[in-house]
């Protein structure tokens, strides 16, 4: 498996660790979820693997996607040198999709925040365990365009339609105690236990019989992967059509600004 070049791979017993290493905020593209992927289905490929950990290095699981400070976006949006974004996000989005194909049960431990595409990445998780410090956003009207990475499918699925709407309208920031409490996250332990736990999880799980594993895993989760490839085509398709306008400029200038954004609606 491998050579990986922003992740880590290791199995203990029946129970593999995928860490990120891109600290301190772990920001994703294409390059990263391809790697995640591969290790992946390297690990439903591997007889002995039972169960992963997703975790990270960092102050951050995972702060989002690695799409520039905003400073440099030029009139219509775009980063210099960036040709086609949608192509771009269609792209991330497929290789994505191959993160909900995978087999086997899933843990992330999310230690710290957890916004955006970031959130959208841990929801590929089965199981989350965390900590108060953390924070999970889906932040996407903040920044003036439609949630992504699959998230109008997984985030209503694990918290219902009401609350996934409520963290979708505000754009707040979710304390891993409020997240614990409306079942966003499973587990909640102070924050340097997040790991430990969650690979206490994985081994509890990892002590069950592997093919009934992914069976029921296969039956419990049914047509997510084909559900999230749906929404997604939906998502990009929106966040095109919001990227043109002077809101979306607005709120990328406003966060990287660190200020409130003046939204005009057009």
């Amino acid at each position: 498996m491998g050579p990986f070049k922003d992740i880590g791979v290791d199995r203990s017993g029946h129970v593999a660790l995928i860490e990120i290493r891109r600290p301190p905020h772990n920001f994703f593209d294409i390059a990263l979820i391809q790697e995640i992927a591969g290790a992946l289905e390297a690990l439903d490929a591997d007889i002995g693997c039972r169960a992963v950990v997703l975790a990270a290095q960092g102050k951050s699981f995972c702060a989002g996607a690695n799409f520039g400070d905003g400073a440099t976006l030029n009139k219509e949006g775009q980063r210099p040198g960036e040709l086609n974004r949608e192509a771009a996000v269609q792209h991330l989005y497929l290789e994505g999709n191959r993160l909900f194909r995978t087999r086997k049960p899933i843990i992330a431990a999310v230690h710290g925040a957890a916004v955006g595409g970031g959130l959208g990445l841990a929801m590929v998780a089965d199981f989350r365990v965390t900590c108060p410090e953390a924070r999970f956003a889906a932040n996407f009207t903040r920044l003036g365009f439609h949630p992504g990475f699959g998230l109008t499918v997984t985030l209503p699925a694990v918290i219902g339609a009401t609350k996934a709407a409520l963290m979708f309208y505000t754009s707040r920031r979710v304390t891993g105690e409020d997240a614990h409490a409306m079942g966003l996250a499973d587990v909640l332990v102070p924050q340097d236990q997040v790991r430990a736990a969650a690979l206490t999880l994985a081994a509890e799980i990892a002590e069950n019989a592997p093919l009934a594993l992914v069976s029921t895993r296969a039956t419990m989760r049914g047509d997510l992967a084909d559900r999230v490839l749906k929404a997604t085509e939906h998502e990009l398709a929106e966040q095109t059509r919001l990227r043109k306008t002077d809101d979306f400029k607005e709120g990328i200038k406003a966060t990287a600004e660190r200020r409130v954004p003046n939204f005009a609606g057009r």
